[in-house]
């Protein structure tokens, strides 16, 4: 009919977009290599995780690009070679221009069937947040059987205490001599001492007494008393993020959680080196299975020599510690403080570079 538009003049139909807009539109990494594994093409997620664009990228070989474990080698010249789909689950990538350290499921496939040494379509799924969600509840789980453990290795210990030191008492008053109460002395005296070091693993029963604080205020506090003890050569910075808001916390239990960090922290480094004290508000962020809008990070940065690998799975339980002459419970009790206002403590470390991070949420007061 003349003078009658139709429904696709009024409503022109949008132009499909083609593949690159619909690669560039995915989350997922996707890269395009060639049979000798340089780079061809690369998505925005891939230009994002590797720090460099395409078009600067291109030509340039993937180990130049990304360091990863030699297992993604085998795999990426396997599926070349053979024609073959591979997968890998967990995958460490370090972007060399970005610097940064992302874990990945990679999944490989050939693009030209079954010519050896064709092109390869690598797809890079970040399972950071995944592995980081499942270490985190392995930290709880720690908890819950450190807590158990505790409990009975206190009932265990003080009984025979008390007995002790009043046996220890009763011998004393019946001694004249002098030079013999000295003995005794010691003897009380390290049987108390152990008492205080059972206290100190069952930690505070109560709940968080919770008040209104500026966590800065917190951590100007610990700075201090981390200032005293330190090494005249010991360098202690803060950076502080300002944005981070008022939040409701327990001023004594939130200080001895970041005290027994920033304690472990001088231990790490010893009479020389330097500790950053750094804080920052996440957003989106998940603490175990719970996500949270909003949540205050306070990190404990060293340049000691790094938690030893043979420790690393169950640092947080009760009487595990790398020093000679530590007690390991400075960072069991500080779990368990954190933990009781909702948070978590986890770190990473290698040798030169260790961070203690302290994860609180803003505006939730269920704490455990």
């Amino acid at each position: 009919m003349k003078g009658v538009a139709t429904e696709t003049q009024l409503f022109p139909l949008a132009p499909a977009p083609d593949a690159h807009e619909i690669l560039d539109a995915l989350s997922t990494g996707v890269l395009l290599l060639d049979g000798e594994l340089r780079l061809l093409e690369a998505n925005s997620a891939a230009e994002s995780l590797l720090g460099v664009s395409s078009h600067h990228g291109r030509g340039r070989s993937l180990r130049d690009l990304l360091r990863a474990p030699e297992e993604l080698w085998q795999v990426l010249r396997r599926a070349a070679a053979n024609a073959e789909s591979c997968a890998q689950r967990e995958v460490t990538l370090h972007a060399v221009a970005a610097g940064e350290e992302r874990v990945a499921d990679v999944s490989v496939a050939p693009l030209d069937g079954a010519r050896p040494a064709g092109r390869l379509l690598v797809e890079l799924s970040d399972a950071t947040q995944r592995q980081r969600i499942s270490r985190e509840t392995a930290l709880l789980t720690q908890l819950g059987g450190s807590r158990l453990m505790i409990r009975q290795l206190a009932h265990e210990i003080k009984n025979p205490l008390g007995g002790l030191r009043g046996a220890a008492q009763l011998l004393e008053r019946q001694l004249r001599d002098e030079a013999m109460r000295e003995y005794t002395e010691v003897i009380i005296s390290e049987a108390d001492r152990l008492a205080a070091l059972v206290d100190s693993m069952l930690g505070p029963g109560r709940a968080p007494r919770r008040e209104s604080l500026n966590i800065h205020e917190l951590c100007e506090h610990v700075y201090h008393l981390m200032r005293s003890e330190a090494h005249a050569s010991v360098l202690i910075e803060r950076d502080y993020d300002p944005s981070l808001p008022g939040m409701d916390l327990d001023r004594h239990l939130i200080i001895q959680a970041m005290l027994n960090l920033g304690r472990n922290a001088l231990q790490a480094v010893g009479a020389r080196g330097r500790i950053l004290l750094r804080t920052r508000a996440l957003t989106g962020q998940s603490i175990g299975s719970a996500r949270h809008r909003l949540v205050a990070s306070v990190q404990f940065e060293d340049d000691g020599p790094g938690v030893p690998a043979e420790i690393r799975d169950t640092l947080f339980y009760p009487l595990v510690t790398g020093r000679q002459d530590g007690t390991g419970l400075g960072l069991a009790v500080a779990q368990d403080l954190v933990i009781r206002h909702g948070g978590l403590i986890e770190f990473e470390s290698v040798p030169g570079h260790t961070v203690f991070t302290v994860l609180l949420p803003i505006g939730n007061e269920n704490g455990h």
